[in-house]
């Protein structure tokens, strides 16, 4: 019937009866000679969504005032995680998520660019995914799935080899750096000359109409049609890894994002900060008890001028535009997997690397403005977060987006290692669907819970006859499927260190040691079950506990090879020295700058030529 169809609609007009006969023949020789279709693999698609420096409250689900709809759809249909910690920087997190592997013996104890000199010479401190870490990509795309990745790497680039192409990854668009522009290819930080893509491993040129998370998502959803349309691929399920650089600074958002928000923030960070202190509690986040701590780095509102209120609000506008901005394109992505039937085998993860970013230019150095003026970037109220605008949200309104907990990015407070975790997908519990999970959660732990819902095994210390590291994260997934509350135990720890700053959570205790400005450089023990937000210290009153903490955190510096840093070290200073030997080493390698060396030296070896002549008689 289907061949009589085929050939009335070539020759229009109906088959004889013998052209039926004909047709049914040769359609059965077809069907006998036709490749076998491939069987369908039923094992869930795994999508991971990695937000850049998002704070705590910083989506609608988690207290937020920003829009967020498509965020708030997955928390409602999926399982928020309200005590889910990550390291309190980008490459470290990116590091364990991918592997499974504490940061130092992944070789990422911190980014390159915060590197001291003695830490530079570590293998723990390469800033680079070592090789002695299989990534989660590698193991699934052994494993048959589709592997592809979208946006910020911070793993290593300048050695091919680091690329993500080479990790795992079969379809990659890669940002190497720490951040990026999110409208054109300039650097943002003097350590780069300009933001590097590169696609498949190639560098490439962004169009003209780029804005980055647009730009994520749109290669995102060609690298998942390209797996849909390929029919050697089109059966097996897909690991997709998008990595945002929203809310990463520079802070810049679409100007239509942003007026949504102007006049929003005209009361101050204290006011918010409060308000989502309330919202967090009515989602039943945190205990409803809970105090707050206000950082004794948070300055006045109330001190500022009309004219800096008015801009404050704009910078925190930005912010909320961007936020906005990345769900609206998170909202295309979902939409792309309904419209292809696969969002309901899909497994969506949605997390952030770390809490808010603090870091303001203008608080670093008096020559740090000048410095972001030398690379293209104004700060005009009119155009803030648009085409060549440097914008941050610094550190008052960062603790508001961390709120109600303490700290924010680099630090080893609440704020800087407690953010968002969201999984949605069809192996969550039908109770669980909109529910809050309070067990512990830590960043290693995603990568054995993606192998065990893509049924597929870690290989332990040994891969393709090279010693690995092995996965040292928990199972998340008794928790997903409703079999346990918990994967944790009360022994069981959490440890954590970057920058000098450090914490381990044992139970419901945590210890915390914070360096550099209003922090006081020393140990502290808190409660984080009823005390989230570290108001009270606690390390008189447990001693014994206090201790006990201590020396599992010794234990874990030893077998993780932390190198302690100089005691005046600051991890913004350290990154600002850093950045300012690349800018003159990228002046000396300028092709400009090497000319003119040139012909100085010519000129130079000329006069001492001319000197040196002997005068004629």
């Amino acid at each position: 019937m289907l061949m009589s169809k085929i050939r009335a609609a070539v020759f229009g007009r109906e088959t004889s009866l013998s052209c039926l006969l004909l047709g049914a023949l040769t359609a059965s020789t077809l069907s006998a000679h036709a490749t076998p279709e491939p069987k369908v693999d039923e094992r869930p698609n795994i999508l991971v969504i990695l937000a850049d420096d998002l704070g705590y409250s910083d989506i609608a689900s988690y207290g937020s005032e920003i829009s967020t709809p498509n965020l708030d759809q997955l928390a409602h249909s999926g399982l928020r995680f309200s005590n889910y910690h990550t390291s309190a920087s980008c490459a470290p997190t990116r590091a364990m998520l991918l592997s499974g592997v504490d940061s130092h013996r992944a070789g990422v104890a911190n980014i390159s660019e915060a590197l001291t000199p003695a830490q530079a010479h570590s293998p723990f401190y390469r800033g680079t995914l070592n090789h002695n870490v299989v990534t989660i990509a590698t193991l699934l795309r052994d494993a048959g799935y589709n592997t592809s990745m979208a946006g910020k790497w911070h793993l290593g680039y300048e050695d091919p080899s680091l690329l993500p192409i080479n990790r795992g990854f079969e379809q990659t668009l890669t940002m190497p750096f720490s951040g990026g522009d999110n409208w054109t290819q300039q650097a943002y930080v003097p350590h780069y000359e300009k933001t590097l893509w590169f696609e498949n491993g190639e560098e490439i040129t962004i169009p003209d109409d780029f804005y980055s998370s647009k730009f994520i998502v749109d290669k995102t959803i060609a690298q998942l049609e390209n797996n849909r349309l390929d029919q050697r691929k089109k059966n097996q399920p897909f690991f997709s890894y998008v990595s945002f650089q929203a809310v990463h600074i520079p802070v810049q958002a679409p100007k239509a994002f942003t007026e949504k928000y102007v006049g929003t923030y005209k009361d101050g960070w204290d006011a918010l900060r409060l308000a989502r202190q309330q919202a967090v509690k009515d989602l039943g986040l945190l205990p409803a008890e809970a105090p707050m701590k206000r950082m004794p780095t948070t300055a006045s509102w109330e001190a500022l001028s009309e004219e800096e209120q008015r801009y404050n609000d704009k910078r925190m506008a930005v912010y909320a535009g961007m936020v906005d901005a990345m769900d609206h394109h998170i909202g295309r992505l979902i939409q792309y997997l309904k419209a292809t039937n696969q969002h309901d085998n899909t497994v969506i993860i949605f997390t952030s690397d770390n809490g808010a970013e603090a870091s303001d230019p203008k608080d670093m150095s008096a020559f740090t403005p000048l410095m972001y003026k030398m690379l293209g970037y104004n700060d005009d109220y009119d155009t803030l977060g648009e085409r060549y605008s440097y914008n941050t949200i610094g550190i008052n309104f960062a603790s508001a987006a961390a709120s109600p907990l303490g700290h924010y990015k680099f630090h080893s407070g609440e704020g800087g290692m407690r953010v968002p975790l969201i999984i949605s997908g069809p192996q969550l519990a039908d109770t669980l669907q909109g529910k809050i999970s309070h067990s512990k959660a830590f960043v290693k732990d995603l990568a054995p819970t993606i192998l065990a819902l893509a049924n597929t095994p870690h290989p332990g210390t040994q891969y393709q006859g090279r010693a690995i590291e092995p996965n040292t994260g928990k199972n998340l997934l008794p928790v997903i499927t409703a079999h346990s509350d918990t994967v944790y135990s009360d022994d069981d720890v959490i440890a954590y260190e970057i920058g000098g700053n450090a914490a381990l959570i044992k139970g419901d205790f945590k210890i915390a040691l914070n360096r550099g400005g209003a922090n006081d450089n020393r140990w502290h023990l808190y409660n984080i079950t009823q005390d989230p937000g570290e108001t009270r210290p606690l390390e008189t009153i447990e001693p014994f506990v206090f201790s006990d903490l201590l020396s599992e955190y010794e234990k874990y510096a030893r077998e993780n090879g932390v190198i302690q840093v100089p005691q005046d070290y600051q991890q913004s200073t350290q990154i600002s020295r850093n950045g300012a030997k690349a800018k003159v080493k990228n002046l000396i390698n300028h092709p400009i700058t090497l000319l003119m060396i040139a012909v100085l030296t010519i000129v130079t070896v000329r006069r001492r030529l001319m000197t040196r002549r002997p005068m004629k008689k």
